[in-house]
């Protein structure tokens, strides 16, 4: 258990330094995400950024994600749905949640451009996975960037999600890895919601280190 993100991130953050991380990026996922990966940007001296993805719900049911838009347009089709007479849904959807994601973007970075990720060592932070869709995607990314390496660091996922998101990468941080898992959110004492000013201030606090 993590008394909070606070918590989770110091976690993350000392594990993250026994690995030598040359030219190292912290990019978190909003918005608990940049709670976490504010701790262990601090902790391992590193810039801090946001990488985004954008799921895509289900016609019949938009909480039930069957993709994921990354910032270049990318997508990511989940590989545990059958996409008969689904694809063109995706592909009509895919463009606004692209723009949508941009936006998001420019407005939590205040206008500031993305931090650089080739040659790096780049860490992807997020509070949790549950199916790991928007991480996979995220990931994804990350890679067509050329990044000297990926290490995923997350304070809890379940085991099969965690075995699948973190072929993506190249090491994993995964401190929790419980059999029976239902939620993100009853791993921690307190799990509040992030605002997107608390993003934006956040990564204020990075926006001089490159």
């Amino acid at each position: 258990m993590y008394k909070d993100r606070l918590h989770a991130g110091r976690v993350l953050g000392d594990a993250a330094l026994e690995f030598e991380a040359e030219d190292p990026l912290v990019l978190a996922i909003p918005r608990g995400g940049v709670v976490v990966g504010r701790e262990v940007a601090a902790r391992i001296g590193a810039p801090l950024d946001v990488v985004m993805a954008k799921k895509i719900g289900a016609p019949f049911n938009p909480e039930f994600a069957i993709a994921a838009v990354d910032p270049d347009g990318e997508i990511l089709f989940s590989p545990d749905v059958s996409w008969a007479g689904l694809r063109e849904y995706v592909l009509e959807q895919a463009e606004g949640k692209r723009q949508e994601l941009r936006e998001n973007l420019r407005r939590f970075r205040s206008g500031r451009t993305e931090k650089r990720i080739k040659g790096r060592t780049v860490f992807l932070v997020d509070d949790g996975l549950a199916t790991g869709l928007t991480a996979m995607a995220a990931l994804r990314y990350i890679r067509r960037h050329d990044p000297k390496s990926i290490i995923l660091a997350v304070p809890v996922a379940p085991q099969d999600s965690i075995q699948n998101v973190g072929a993506w990468a190249d090491k994993v941080i995964c401190p929790l890895k419980p059999r029976h898992f239902y939620a993100v959110g009853e791993w921690y004492d307190s799990f509040e919601q992030v605002d997107d000013q608390e993003v934006i201030d956040v990564l204020e606090e990075f926006a001089d280190l490159q």
